[in-house]
C-alpha cells in the first residue's frame, strides 16, 4: 500500500465523519489496509485531521 493510498483513505474516512477521524474508524481502517495504527496516526497528522472519540480518552 503506497503512502498516497493511505493518505487518500484517511482523508476519505475523515470526510465521512465531519472532517475528524474517530478512533474506532482509524482502527478499522488500519486493519482494512493492513498497516499499523501508527501509520494511520501519522497520515492523520500529515493531513491535519484530528482523531476523535478515543476509547482511552486521549483525544476529544
Amino acid at each position: 500500500m503506497s503512502r498516497e493510498e493511505i493518505l487518500a483513505a484517511v482523508k476519505d474516512a475523515a470526510a465521512r465523519n465531519q472532517g475528524k477521524l474517530p478512533c474506532t474508524v482509524a482502527q478499522e481502517l488500519a486493519r482494512k489496509l493492513g498497516v499499523p495504527m501508527l501509520t494511520i496516526g501519522q497520515a492523520a497528522n500529515e493531513l491535519q485531521i484530528k482523531i476523535s472519540s478515543c476509547q482511552l480518552g486521549c483525544f476529544k
